[in-house]
This record gives structure tokens, C-alpha cells and sequence, in this order.
């Protein structure tokens, strides 16, 4: 078993899946806690669009997601800040427009041969050096920038009245958190797929939650978990020769379920 690790494709696997753990873990928890998990969904679908403009234009596809990604995400939270009563409506119609621009962009680019399926669905051995790099910083970004303004950004998760009244620019840091949001679903196209994604983000904070006292703390045992569900799902899917993303949340689930069923016993 241990000889697979000899093997850069495995190599890249797990250092990319610790990346894109650490990301979901940290992201993922303020997702739970700001209660955006629905818009997080939508600038993942949305995303799709990027993933479509790159094949057309030829560019990397995860530098496509990452710009269409973050415009989205920019987008959003102007039109959800103004019009909070009409969410529902203004993601339902981001999520629908990303997919139908990916689709179009994609049908409409001659000779293709990108595996397309591989970011709905995630190909985890699929990644390269490349994307480690890219993870890297991205992973960065979103660790510099949640040390950088923490207290402000816990402020708003749990008051954000308060918080403005206090003097902190809420407009400002909820983009900034579905910026992070958006950059985190990036990291996790290549490992669990725009499909599965949500599920890497929310399934390890649900179970850090049983656990943590605050937000900090749930940071650190989500990742832990994001990197046990990543790892665990990565060596099954190489044993059995199945999707690796699918693998990565049976995985979570079933550890939600125990951490559950063990938690009321």
C-alpha cells in the first residue's frame, strides 16, 4: 500500500488534498457560521462559466474558475446586500447563468479535449505540479487575509449590527468573505468537483461544531477532519479504482453519522 507514495501523481494528491482540507476547514466554517452555505453553492455552479471561458480563450482552467469565481462572488454580495429578501432569487439566477455561459463557451470551442467531467465530479490524482503551486497560493491568500482582519470578520459573523456600529465596514467583509468563499470552492474543483464541493466546505464544520467553543478552534478541527475525509477518500478510491470526490464525502458522512450517533449515546 505505502509503495503507491513512491509515485508523483499520488505525491501531488495528498499534498494538494492538505491544501484544499486546510481551505475548506477555515472557509467552510464561516460559510456555517454566516449562514451563506446556499450562496457558496451558487458562486460554485457559477464558476462553471470560468471553467468554459478558459477552454475558450485556452487559458489554465483553475486561473478561468478562480476570475469568473470571485466576479460572481463580487456580484453577489452587492445585489444580496441591498436585497436580502430576494436571495433566493438572485442566486437561483447566478447559479443557472454561470452554467449556461460554461456550456455555451464549451460547445462553441472547436476541437476541445479538456475532461470536463473531472471538475463537475473531481479527479484528485489528476493533479499537477502546476496545481499544487496554484493551491499553494491560494491557500496563502485566504490564511493571510482571515489572520489579518479575524476580529472583524468574527464580528460580523456572529453581530453584524454591533459591528457596525462599532466602525467595521460590514459591506466590505462580507465580500471579503465570499471572495475566500469562492477562492476555497476553486481549490476544491480538481479534488471533490462544483458537485461535491459544498459538502467538503459544510460536512467537516458540522462535525467540528460538537467539538469547538469558537470560531478559531472550529477552524483548526474542521481542517483536521476536511484532511482525514481528503486522505481516507483518496487512498479508498485508488484501492477500488472509484471516483475519488465521491469517495471523499461517503467518507464525511458516514464520520458525521457516527460523530452523531456516538454524540446522543
Amino acid at each position: 500500500m505505502l509503495e503507491v507514495l513512491q509515485y508523483d501523481f499520488m505525491q501531488n494528491a495528498i499534498i494538494a488534498g492538505i491544501l484544499v482540507s486546510i481551505a475548506a476547514g477555515i472557509i467552510g466554517s464561516l460559510i456555517i457560521v454566516n449562514r451563506i452555505t446556499f450562496l457558496a453553492g451558487g458562486i460554485a455552479h457559477s464558476a462553471y462559466g470560468g471553467i468554459g471561458l478558459a477552454v475558450y480563450l485556452g487559458l489554465p482552467i483553475l486561473f478561468g474558475a478562480t476570475v469568473f469565481a470571485i466576479l460572481t462572488a463580487v456580484i453577489i454580495a452587492a445585489i444580496t446586500l441591498r436585497n436580502r429578501h430576494r436571495v433566493d432569487s438572485i442566486i437561483g439566477i447566478m447559479w443557472a447563468l454561470g452554467m449556461a455561459i460554461g456550456i455555451i463557451l464549451i460547445d462553441i470551442t472547436p476541437g476541445y479535449n479538456v475532461d470536463l467531467m473531472s471538475y463537475l465530479f473531481g479527479s484528485i490524482i489528476a493533479v499537477s505540479q502546476e496545481d499544487v503551486y496554484y493551491l499553494l497560493i491560494l491557500n496563502s491568500f485566504i490564511i493571510v487575509s482571515i489572520s489579518l482582519f479575524y476580529k472583524q470578520i468574527l464580528a460580523i459573523s456572529y453581530d453584524s449590527e454591533f459591528a457596525s456600529l462599532r466602525g467595521i465596514s460590514v459591506k466590505f467583509f462580507y465580500t471579503l468573505i465570499l471572495i475566500l468563499a469562492a477562492l476555497s470552492v476553486v481549490a476544491a474543483i480538481k479534488v471533490v468537483g462544483l458537485i461535491l464541493v459544498i459538502a467538503l466546505l459544510t460536512i467537516p464544520t458540522f462535525i467540528a461544531e460538537f467539538f469547538a467553543k469558537k470560531l478559531s478552534s472550529m477552524m483548526i478541527i474542521s481542517s483536521l477532519f476536511a484532511t482525514f475525509f481528503t486522505i481516507s477518500g483518496l487512498f479508498i478510491s485508488y484501492l477500488y479504482d472509484i471516483s475519488s470526490g465521491a469517495s471523499i464525502i461517503i467518507v464525511g458522512v458516514i464520520t458525521l453519522l457516527l460523530v452523531k450517533l456516538l454524540g446522543k449515546k
